[in-house]
């Protein structure tokens, strides 16, 4: 008897491998599948300005990097003992503003160079709320803490966000037309928005999102991650504490799911092979000096030399 349904994926022609360059933007769940493949050593990036949750942050700060608009001290404002930029995540917030002004550029080159070289681009999208500075007028990515009474709470409609990923696809195709761009929704829960907020938020996103396929021929796909969660993973033990993230469990599932439809077969082994090894790097043994973990750490350091012959990228 079949007890469940599962959310049907297919092989990509375009798959990931071991030479492939991967740059992953968006919202947190895009930092959990960059996590993953950090783990196996692909050669990726993610979120150089932290994290991004809706489509025209996303649009934003590709817009700066490809068409070298640096940040200046007009972008920048001091709160609570920290100097902000509305365009970016919190985490970027620095004492200094010189400092993070620098950062900010470097980082603009960082992900310049990063999208111009990419194989693969990795698009999440959270959520379709947005929250618009009352005295700029200007859409944020971040509102950093500022009391709410300086913003007014927006939802983007499904055309609005088409035209976001169509600017966006149009920016990064401009300077690398052969890039495998994958568009993901993101399962987390933005429960804060409320229940039916949040359901017509995820409505919004993936509709604009199916627009958009259908509408690309090439190089543009759909990776279903809302929806394994929803339907595969259709009960609060696969969340966390919060029952609004993944928890580790779905996390691993979604996973598994995204290596069949986006990983090479060739990539498969090799995987395996980095996975015993950090596994072994993360094993804590008893006695350290005897001459037994000698001899483990002696072949673990072979096969990791082995491995770096035949794939100079992968790095421990």
């Amino acid at each position: 008897m079949q007890f469940r349904t599962q959310t049907p994926v297919f092989k990509s022609n375009s798959c990931i491998e071991y030479d492939s360059k991967i740059v992953s933007l968006g919202s947190c769940f895009a930092v959990n599948i960059a996590e993953q493949l950090a783990y196996f050593k692909f050669q990726s990036s993610v979120n150089p300005f932290g994290i991004l949750f809706h489509p025209l942050a996303i649009l934003g700060i590709i817009q700066r990097a490809l068409k070298q608009n640096y940040f200046t001290e007009a972008d920048l404002f001091f709160n609570n003992e920290l100097w902000h930029c509305f365009e970016v995540h919190s985490e970027m917030s620095h004492p200094n503003k010189e400092d993070l002004l620098q950062s900010l550029n470097e980082k603009l080159l960082q992900i310049q160079q990063q999208i111009t070289e990419a194989t693969h681009l990795i698009l999440t999208y959270g959520t379709s709320w947005v929250y618009r500075h009352k005295a700029s007028q200007k859409i944020v990515a971040n509102c950093h803490k500022v009391s709410q009474s300086n913003f007014d709470k927006e939802l983007l409609s499904t055309i609005q966000i088409q035209e976001a990923i169509q600017e966006t696809l149009e920016a990064v195709q401009s300077v690398n037309p052969n890039i495998n761009v994958i568009m993901t929704i993101s399962p987390v829960r933005h429960l804060k928005d409320g229940f039916v907020e949040n359901q017509v938020s995820k409505a919004h996103l993936i509709s604009a999102v199916y627009s958009i396929i259908n509408a690309t021929s090439g190089n543009v796909n759909y990776f279903p991650s809302y929806e394994i969660q929803m339907d595969d993973l259709r009960d609060y033990r696969f969340y966390a504490d919060d029952f609004l993230h993944p928890n580790t469990s779905a996390i691993a599932y979604i996973w598994e799911r995204f290596v069949a439809a986006w990983v090479s077969e060739k990539a498969i082994p090799i995987m395996q092979e980095v996975q015993q090894i950090q596994k072994g790097l993360q094993h804590r043994p008893f006695h350290p000096d005897s001459e037994s973990h000698l001899y483990f750490l002696k072949q673990l350091h072979h096969k990791i030399a082995v491995l770096q012959k035949e794939h100079p990228s992968i790095q421990f």
